[in-house]
């Protein structure tokens, strides 16, 4: 049986705990209903010093979800998207396509069927798009259907700013105007045009956004200094699945020759890199014994690397890593780079492991200017950090005690759990509808492993 994506998250609970869900974003039919949200004020209370083993298993990655949710739209037909994240993210999607006219139906919890044939509108709603930055990635698609697209500006965790004169820049090369007027950003074009585009820093989002764009352009795009991490693969894969020609993908150089149509292919999405590397972290500042499923061990050899340098073991199967220490732990060294360097997405959780471990260590974050913003957070918990511009040292401490906290953004709330599993007493994780964002039913999995995390609800409060 199939559901409409609102009819699956009230009667299944899909996003029960969705910060922003499809369902107060949109009366049935995709109707806007007065821009009310939702806000979750759930929290976590975790009592620390539980060692965690076992095995869990991943779900399929956010990043990569997000933009072939919004690559799909571009089909002439329909497209089913499995391994899916049951995240409130998807749903928020899911609900932005279905209020362009989209028809989308989650045939269970990690799969959806999107029919993108009845798009009818160029315009995306402010509160559709505010909480997701990946929104974006309808410029293209929509560009192509009616050479208009008006997507207001990127949203999700506020970790400073978030240029998109990557993305513009590409989008003018490509014969586009771009406008941007109250929030808004306006693009239009007669038709793409495919150009030679070199950008100025590594952007993924402004790699995957010419990508999509360019799948359907006129002629061929080429794209130099490109972002090759796992979900622009990811996403490059799709597309050729849909008819699109892209060579290159995971490469400095991205080579996109466009072609009439897209038509509408049965796809799975990837593992999330992120969500692995959160519970190798876990398993480690517990002294555990995890294995990690359903991965691709080669996208966390990053991580690997410094876990065995802080006297982890780290064991490598076809579809697992399995992260045990006995030790205590040495400090190092992090600084975060593009991939295949050390995720900015696990920077927060790295820290928090750190702050455990036997010496100073730097922390050097490239990527986002406000990403310590968490910092005061974890000290609340006996965490020894100052922040110096980007860089932050760690002095390694005995033990963490437990304390309420608030999450920031979404990885600074994984970091916070990661802290509060070792903390010695209770932890109290507010704000967590961050979290919700990013990781599927985090708590049942850490609770499988042996941790004691329990989600506790209030009532929801509307704004």
């Amino acid at each position: 049986m199939l559901y409409s994506v609102h009819k699956q998250q009230s009667d299944t609970d899909t996003y029960k705990n969705a910060h922003i869900s499809a369902v107060e974003l949109h009366a049935p039919g995709g109707r806007p209903r007065g821009g009310r949200i939702s806000i979750n004020t759930d929290r976590f209370v975790i009592n620390g010093r539980k060692r965690l083993a076992g095995t869990v298993a991943v779900s399929g990655a956010k990043n990569a979800a997000e933009a072939v949710i919004c690559a799909a739209s571009a089909a002439d037909g329909v497209c089913v998207i499995e391994n899916l994240p049951r995240i409130e993210d998807v749903g928020v999607l899911a609900g932005a396509l279905e209020s362009l006219g989209a028809v989308c139906r989650f045939r269970d919890g990690h799969t959806l069927e999107i029919d993108s044939t009845g798009i009818h509108s160029c315009v995306v709603d402010y509160e559709q798009a505010r909480s997701v930055r990946t929104s974006y990635y309808l410029w293209g698609t929509l560009l192509h259907r009616f050479g208009r697209a008006v997507v207001p500006m990127p949203g999700g965790c506020n970790l400073g700013v978030r240029p998109i004169d990557q993305h513009i820049k590409g989008f003018e090369a490509m014969g586009a105007k771009v406008v941007l007027d109250h929030g808004d950003v306006t693009v239009t074009a007669d038709k793409l045009t495919g150009a030679h585009i070199y950008l100025d820093v590594v952007s993924v989002g402004a790699t995957i956004n010419i990508m999509i764009a360019a799948a359907c352009a006129k002629g061929t795009t080429v794209i130099e200094n490109a972002a090759k991490e796992p979900h622009v693969v990811d996403t490059a894969n799709f597309l050729n699945m849909m008819g699109a020609k892209i060579k290159g993908a995971g490469t400095n150089s991205v080579r996109v020759t466009g072609v009439e149509r897209l038509r509408g292919v049965d796809y799975m999405i990837i593992p999330d890199q992120i969500e692995t590397g959160t519970y190798m972290i876990a398993a480690a500042i517990t002294g555990g014994d995890v294995s990690v499923s359903n991965i691709i061990p080669k996208h966390m050899d990053s991580l690997s690397a410094k876990l065995i340098e802080m006297n982890c073991t780290v064991e490598d199967g076809d579809d697992y890593i399995r992260v045990r220490r006995d030790g205590e732990l040495r400090s190092a060294n992090v600084k975060t780079m593009v991939y295949p360097g050390f995720p900015t997405d696990l920077q927060p959780q790295m820290t928090a492991l750190l702050s455990l471990a036997n010496g100073p260590s730097i922390v050097t974050e490239t990527i986002y200017d406000s990403r310590f913003r968490y910092i005061g957070e974890l000290r609340r918990m006996g965490c020894q950090i100052t922040v110096e511009g980007r860089a932050a040292v760690v002095e390694g401490v005995k033990e963490l005690s437990g304390a309420e906290v608030s999450a920031v953004d979404l990885r600074a709330g994984a970091a916070l759990i990661v802290a509060g599993l070792a903390a010695k007493g209770r932890t109290e994780v507010r704000n967590i509808w961050h979290v919700d964002r990013g990781y599927e039913e985090i708590e049942k999995k850490l609770g499988a492993l042996g941790a004691s995390i329990n989600r506790l609800p209030q009532a929801a409060v509307c704004v």
